[in-house]
């Protein structure tokens, strides 16, 4: 087992259950693993600010075939080794993750926070992802609507 930092490992980083159903190599490579690298530093920065609460990554790298056959943008961070799509049960529900990270760009210098299906029945999840010239986007992403800014 490959850890990236303290709390994030190379496999739960690269980890997708469609790649596995469908067969698709999800392996990164070491230029990716750098960038993921980084991102597990990045998040061990969420994870302090959340109270140091323990954080799921549901989804980090994607190669490009596992990118297109989950439905990712075309241009995702997710392909580069750059964005996380995260839970953070003990903390709370992932619009309140959200709403905790938005105040914290000074820390995390983050390109995009999304508060992903928040209607769901599981309340949805967080993505964060970043990028060399950050954005600093909080945005909501619900079914059958364009992302939108999120209110603070």
């Amino acid at each position: 087992m490959t850890r990236l930092s303290p709390y994030f490992t190379l496999d739960e980083m690269t980890h997708s259950e469609y790649a596995v159903r469908m067969g698709l190599d999800n392996t990164p490579s070491s230029v990716i693993v750098s960038n993921l690298t980084r991102l597990a530093d990045r998040l061990e920065v969420v994870r302090s600010i959340l109270g140091n609460k323990p954080i799921v990554v549901t989804s980090a790298y994607r190669s490009p075939q596992v990118n297109a056959g989950v439905g990712g943008s075309p241009t995702s961070a997710h392909m580069t080794g750059n964005a996380a799509d995260f839970l953070c049960p003990s903390f709370g529900r992932p619009v309140e993750v959200v709403a905790a990270l938005r105040k914290h760009f000074d820390r995390l210098a983050y390109d995009q926070i999304i508060s992903e299906y928040p209607e769901s029945p599981s309340g949805g999840w967080c993505h964060i992802g970043f990028a060399t010239r950050p954005r600093g986007q909080v945005l909501i992403k619900q079914a059958g609507k364009p992302f939108l800014p999120l209110a603070a």
